[in-house]
Formats: structure tokens, sequence, C-alpha cells
């Protein structure tokens, strides 16, 4: 096997022009991790977001750092604690977001964090699940415990996350409220919502109230506006920023935060799910590995349907 690959790479924070394709060493590996060849690698704001350096007082990055946290493709090696998966394994990941992304050829990550890859995806779908996927995932299973019969708000229900969400509480059994612009009503009620909201037209605080659960995916002004819409005991999960407590104790309800984990678990899960037709990923446009300025611009843009997608190799 070769000792270096194509990466990109940043060695310093700023606009995309920070970001650059070229050579670099293969990952080295603990002895529980994976060393998969990146098929692909999708694009997340989380990415932009380390690039520009706001994520520099919470995350323990070392430059030159290569971003891209969401990966599938196929396991070339493992280490000697291994025992779950073989050289060969079609796998996703989303792995560990302070080491090195999969904006690249290859990534080494933890067995912990891997699962095979569901077989009815390819692997440019495929990639595009693992982060949101487990977002919408800890938001509504792990911290809203959403239940069956229960009603679920979901904001900006095109998006990445928002798109996965939207199907994970149908599945779920819950009543699922959506909201984003008129273009995307058609994607929504397709992914399984109830009732959809043009927050471009209606102000969904005025037309929903009594919810179980308020799914934040896009904070400021509209999470500040989402806590008159639950009913008593409710809660307010946001992906985006911490809700007040003292406002969630003043209305009360219950308020969560959450920053996506990795999970091979959940993933085994979630592959369960896409594999028996209940879930599937919407992609938004996929790029070569050598496009990633492209792609980060695109997503930093708030286009706002579906994912980005890298294709690193066939």
């Amino acid at each position: 096997m070769t000792t270096t690959m194509k990466a990109v790479r940043i060695h310093a924070y700023g606009g995309p022009e920070v970001l650059h394709y070229e050579d670099t060493p293969l990952p080295q590996l603990n002895p529980d991790d994976l060393l998969i060849r990146v098929r692909a690698a999708s694009v997340n704001p989380v990415d932009w977001k380390i690039r520009e350096g706001h994520l520099q007082g919470f995350l323990n990055h070392q430059l030159p750092l290569t971003l891209g946290w969401d990966v599938s493709g196929n396991v070339v090696e493992v280490g000697p604690e291994v025992t779950r998966f073989k050289v060969g394994d079609a796998v996703y990941a989303r792995p560990n977001i302070e080491r090195d992304g999969g904006y690249a050829e290859y990534i080494a990550v933890k067995t912990s964090e891997a699962a095979l890859k569901p077989t009815r995806l390819d692997h440019d779908h495929a990639a595009a699940v693992p982060l949101a996927a487990l977002t919408a995932w800890q938001a509504l299973v792990d911290a809203a415990q959403l239940r069956s019969g229960q009603t679920v708000l979901i904001h900006a229900a095109a998006g990445g996350v928002g798109s996965f969400a939207v199907q994970l509480a149908k599945a779920r059994g819950a009543k699922v409220i959506a909201t984003a612009s008129a273009v995307n009503v058609g994607l929504a009620m397709e992914l399984g919502a109830d009732e959809f909201i043009d927050y471009t037209h209606t102000r969904f605080e005025e037309a929903v109230k009594d919810v179980d659960v308020v799914f934040d995916t896009i904070g400021g002004e509209t999470q500040t506006r989402s806590w008159s819409v639950l009913k008593p005991g409710g809660i307010l999960v946001s992906v985006i920023s911490p809700p007040s407590e003292a406002t969630a104790a003043e209305q009360g309800v219950r308020s969560a935060f959450v920053f996506v984990q990795p999970s091979g678990s959940q993933l085994d899960a979630i592959a369960h799910l896409i594999d028996e037709g209940r879930m599937k990923p919407i992609l938004h446009t996929v790029l070569p590995l050598y496009e990633a300025r492209q792609a980060q611009v695109i997503s930093q843009g708030g286009h706002g349907r579906g994912k980005i997608v890298l294709h690193v190799a066939d």
C-alpha cells in the first residue's frame, strides 16, 4: 500500500481559500482502529465552522487538519484489537471530530464509531447519513425521548438534519409538523410530514400550539419564538445553541442541547431503518473531492435541501 494519499486540509483558519487539495501521509492506526478507504464523504456546516476557527475553544485541533466527519468506504486494515470488522467490509461512520476527517482517500476511525453500511445505499448516499441522522437520533430519541402519539415541530425540515428528523419521528409513530420554504413542501410531505408551514408566509407560533417536542436546527429568533408552542412539560431540543434553562423553567417546559457524538450502535439501528425503507438520505449535489472549496461555499450559502457529498473513489 502507498504511504501517502490525497486529502483536503487547512493549514490556517479562514475562508474557502484555506482549503488545499494536497498529498499527506496515511493515517496511523491505534489498536482499536479501522483504516477505511474512503469512497465518499459528506459536507456539513460544522466543517466550515471549524475551517473559520469558530470552534477553537471547544475542540482540540492541531493544524494542519483534514476536515469532514461523515464517511463511507471499505475497510482495508484493522488494528490488533478489532474483532467486529474485517478487511473488505463496507462501512460508514461519523468519526471523532477531534481527529483528522474524511476529506481524504483514507481515514482511521475507532471501531465503536463505525457500522456496516446500509445495503440498499451506494457509498455516495451512505456518506450523507451518519452525522445528520445521528444528530436527529440523539435529539429526538435520546434527549426528547419521542414516543408514538406525540407531536413534534421540526424546523428546517428539508435540510440535512431536518429531513432525517422527519423520517425518524414518523418511524417512531409521532405526528410531524414541518417548517420550510414553499419550494420544499413536496419533499417534506414525501418524507412523512403530517402538516407543513411555509415560514416565509406564516409565523409558526401563530399556527401551532401544544406540541410535545420542538426540534430546533436554526437557533436565534426561531428558537426564542419556539417556547410558546410547547405544551406544559414539553421539551425544546436544539442542535445550534443551548436553550435558556431559565426560560424553560418560566414556561414550565424542558430544554436540551445536543452536539452529536459518534455511535456505531446507533448507526446500526439507523442502517436497519434505511434497509427497511423507512428512512433515506436526500442529496443536494455530488462533487469530486478536489472541489471541496465549492462544496463548502454551497453549504455555507444555506441551500437548505439535502446533503452535499464529495465523491472520493469508485
